[in-house]
């Protein structure tokens, strides 16, 4: 069967890190499976040689990068979360905005009556919307 999956490329053996806090911030999140870096493998040993887990029960992958590149990633690539509660959407937007860069702050942009866009302390680009779909 062919599958598509977004993927996280981390650096710096953060991997991890960036997951024990998307795990314990949005639900039906969690491991399905993990090859970590041995001793001597070109990676820090325990790192993320490559990962497949679930955010809001939809698979991702990811890997903590041995190969130092001049690149990271960037806001045109982003996660869109949409949530049926603001008060949710607001907590989820604090603890990602924590140590990031806030994009766009909540507000009602038109398009949606409560959105925020934001990178977080990782550089993950996270668009964090109230609703399903944009209002229109």
């Amino acid at each position: 069967m062919t599958t598509a999956r977004p993927f996280l490329m981390f650096q710096d053996g953060i991997a991890q890190t960036a997951l024990d806090l998307y795990f314990a911030t949005f639900p039906d999140s969690g491991m399905v499976r993990v090859e970590r870096h041995a001793e001597g493998e070109p990676g820090p040993t325990g790192s993320i040689k490559v990962a497949v887990f679930t955010l809001c029960g939809r698979e991702f992958m990811c890997s903590d990068s041995p190969v130092k590149h001049g690149f990271t990633f960037t806001p045109a690539s982003s996660t869109f979360v949409e949530f049926d509660s603001v008060a949710e959407l607001e907590r989820v937007f604090g603890i990602l905005a924590e140590g990031g860069q806030v994009l766009m702050p909540l507000g009602d942009y038109g398009f949606s009556p409560r959105f925020g866009w934001l990178n977080d302390r990782f550089g993950v680009s996270w668009q964090l919307n109230f609703g399903s779909g944009f209002v229109g």
